[in-house]
C-alpha cells in the first residue's frame, strides 16, 4: 500500500450532541455558513484536503505541518468573532490536533498512527483552539511557534506512550498571564472568625457571584500560580465573581487553630460572606467542599441562588460502611503525620496520584509542592480526620437550590457512586458523568472543558 509523510489535521465541534439538543436547524444553518464561508476556504489556501467529515468535524490532509498548523490558526482566529454575538452555551466552538507523520492511502482514506494521534490530540484541545504534536511544532520556524503553550507530557486514549503537547487558542498567551498578573493582584482580605481565627479571602473578576467553599489543603497565592488549580480559577473569574477563602488551618489563614471541625468550617463559610457583602450567590464545591456547601445550603436558602458540586461526596470515609475504607484512611493519616512536611514529596505524591493519576509528571509536582507549602503535617492530618467523618445525607434532602453534581468516571479518590449518591440525595439535581480518572481537572482535558462548559450554563441560568 502506498506511504507517504503528511501532515493530519483532526477538527470537530465541541458540545455538538448539546447543541442539537438545544436548536438543530439553527445549529446546522450556522454550521453550513461557516463550513462555506471560513473552513472550506481555509483549507483551499493552505492546500489542504478533506479526507473525511463527520456530523460534526473533519479529517483533513496537508503537505506540511506548516501549512496545517497555520490553516486551522485562520479557521479559529476568524470563526470566533462570528460566534462572540451568541450566548456561550450556544457558541459554535471547534477543538483541533494536528500531527505529522507516515500514512497508508487506501482509496483516498488515510490511516496510521498520525492519524490516530491527530485524532487524541483534538480531544484534549481547548474548545476554540488545537493541540499539536512536539513533532509537528518542530516543523515551524520560532516566530512561528510563538503562543503555543507546553502541555506537558500526557497519556492519551489508545496510545501506548506519552505525548507532548502544545496548545495555541487566538487569545494570545500574554492575556492568559496578564490573567494571572490580575490573579496574582487579587483583592485579598481577612476577617475574624467567632472564635478569633483570622481567615484570609480573596475576590477576583465580575458578574454573577460564585462562592467557593474551601476543600483539602488550600493556597489563595499558589494555588493561582498553579497549572492544576490556576486554570479553572481563571476560567470562572472570566465570566464570574470568584470569591475563595483559605479554610482555617492552611493557606493565608491562621495555621495554628484549636477548632478543625465541620461546625467551625461553616461558621468560617458564614463569616466570610458576611465579611465580603454577598448577598446571593452561585455556591461552587469541591471534593469534601462539596458536603461544607450542602450544609451551607441547607442552613441558609436564603443565599444560595444555585450549587455546583464537583467529584464530591455526601459521606465519609468512615461513613461509608466499608472495613477497607477504614484501615485506609488510617494508613493515610499516619503517612500524613509521618512525612508530610519532608522535602521528599514521596509520602505526599500518595494523594497527588490518586488525585491526578492522568496528569502530566510537571502538573504532579506543583500538586506536591501545594500541599507541602498549605499547612502543616498535623493540621493536614486533623483535616482529613474531620472529613472521613462527614454525613451530610440528611442534610442533602433538605436543599432547595438548583444543583448540579459533576464527578469523574474513574475518579481514584472519590468513587463515582459516592457523587451518584449525593446528586440522588438532593431534590431535582442533575447528574453529568466526566471522562477521565483525575479527581481535580486538568486544563486541556475533555473533562475540563465540559465541566466548565456546564458551570457557565448552569449559573448564567440561576445566578442573578
Amino acid at each position: 500500500m502506498p506511504r507517504r509523510l503528511a501532515a493530519i489535521l483532526a477538527i470537530d465541534m465541541a458540545g455538538y450532541s448539546r447543541l442539537m439538543e438545544d436548536g438543530a436547524e439553527d445549529l446546522l444553518a450556522r454550521q453550513g455558513a461557516h463550513r462555506a464561508e471560513v473552513i472550506d476556504p481555509a483549507l483551499a489556501d493552505h492546500g489542504g484536503r478533506v479526507v473525511k467529515t463527520t456530523g460534526d468535524g473533519m479529517l483533513a490532509e496537508f503537505s506540511t505541518a506548516r501549512a496545517a498548523i497555520a490553516c486551522v490558526r485562520a479557521i479559529q482566529s476568524d470563526l470566533a468573532p462570528r460566534e462572540a454575538g451568541q450566548p456561550p452555551d450556544r457558541r459554535i466552538l471547534y477543538r483541533a490536533g494536528v500531527s505529522v507523520g507516515d500514512v497508508i492511502d487506501e482509496g483516498g482514506d488515510l490511516f496510521g498512527d498520525c492519524v490516530n494521534l491527530a485524532a487524541r490530540l483534538e480531544t484534549v484541545s481547548e474548545p476554540g483552539g488545537v493541540c499539536v504534536s512536539e513533532t509537528a511544532l518542530s516543523m515551524l520556524a520560532p516566530d512561528e511557534q510563538a503562543g503555543f503553550r507546553d502541555m506537558g507530557s500526557q497519556r492519551l486514549k489508545n496510545l501506548s506512550r506519552p505525548v507532548r503537547i502544545w496548545q495555541w487558542t487566538p487569545q494570545p498567551r500574554d492575556d492568559f498571564d496578564a490573567l494571572n498578573r490580575e490573579a496574582a493582584e487579587q483583592r485579598i482580605g481577612f476577617c475574624t472568625a467567632r472564635d478569633g481565627v483570622q481567615l484570609a479571602y480573596a475576590r477576583l473578576g465580575r458578574g454573577p457571584i460564585v462562592f467557593k467553599a474551601p476543600n483539602w489543603v488550600n493556597h489563595l497565592d499558589y494555588d493561582w500560580k498553579s497549572p492544576i488549580s490556576g486554570p479553572g480559577f481563571a476560567r470562572i473569574a472570566r465570566a464570574c465573581e470568584l470569591v475563595r477563602f483559605d479554610q482555617r488551618g492552611n493557606g493565608l489563614s491562621d495555621w495554628n487553630v484549636e477548632d478543625i471541625s465541620e461546625a467551625a468550617m461553616l461558621s468560617d463559610m458564614e463569616c466570610v460572606v458576611d465579611a465580603a457583602g454577598l448577598a446571593r450567590f452561585a455556591l461552587f464545591g469541591q471534593s469534601q467542599g462539596c458536603a461544607f456547601s450542602v450544609r451551607y445550603a441547607a442552613a441558609h436558602p436564603e443565599r444560595v441562588t444555585c450549587m455546583v458540586l464537583l467529584g464530591g461526596y455526601g459521606r465519609g470515609a468512615l461513613r461509608r460502611g466499608d472495613p477497607d475504607q477504614a484501615d485506609l484512611h488510617t494508613a493515610t493519616n499516619n503517612m500524613i503525620r509521618a512525612g508530610w512536611g519532608s522535602t521528599n514529596p514521596a509520602y505526599r505524591h500518595v494523594f497527588t496520584e490518586s488525585m491526578l493519576p492522568d496528569a502530566s509528571p510537571a502538573q504532579k509536582l506543583y500538586m506536591d509542592e501545594r500541599q507541602r507549602l498549605s499547612t502543616t503535617p498535623g493540621n493536614a492530618a486533623r483535616i482529613n480526620a474531620m472529613n472521613a467523618e462527614m454525613d451530610v445525607m440528611d442534610l442533602a434532602a433538605k436543599v432547595r437550590a438548583p444543583t448540579l453534581v459533576c464527578h469523574a468516571e474513574g475518579d481514584r479518590r472519590i468513587p463515582l457512586e459516592e457523587g451518584r449518591r449525593l446528586a440522588a440525595a438532593i431534590p431535582g439535581a442533575e447528574f453529568v458523568t466526566l471522562p477521565g480518572s483525575n479527581h481535580m481537572l486538568v486544563e486541556g482535558t475533555e473533562a475540563f472543558d465540559i465541566f466548565h462548559d456546564r458551570l457557565d450554563s448552569f449559573v448564567a441560568r440561576h445566578a442573578p
